[in-house]
């Protein structure tokens, strides 16, 4: 994997995680916490995913890695949702 290929990696899931903060409603931190928001989302949407048997939705091939857009979104989102009730219930 290049350097290229390793930025547009980072584009993609920054991008993905933007989205599930914009859903997820809470919306704390940079550009850095995005891309971290989307690759967590990634690694919990795909696990959900595999769980329920569904396929990879709309996946996005970067220097020979698949990674799953759709299933992104909607892992950070859930996961951004989860550390906003927890953060809210602690004040």
């Amino acid at each position: 994997m290049s350097l290229i290929d390793l930025l547009l990696l980072l584009l993609v899931a920054g991008v993905c995680g933007a989205i599930g903060q914009a859903i997820g409603g809470f919306t704390r931190g940079g550009c850095l916490v995005s891309i971290a928001l989307g690759f967590v989302g990634a690694l919990i949407g795909m696990w959900l995913a595999r769980q329920a048997g569904m396929p990879e939705l709309l996946p996005v091939r970067v220097g020979g890695q698949t990674f799953p857009v759709v299933w992104a979104i909607i892992g950070s989102a859930l996961f951004v949702a989860v550390i906003g009730f927890i953060s809210r219930a602690r004040r």
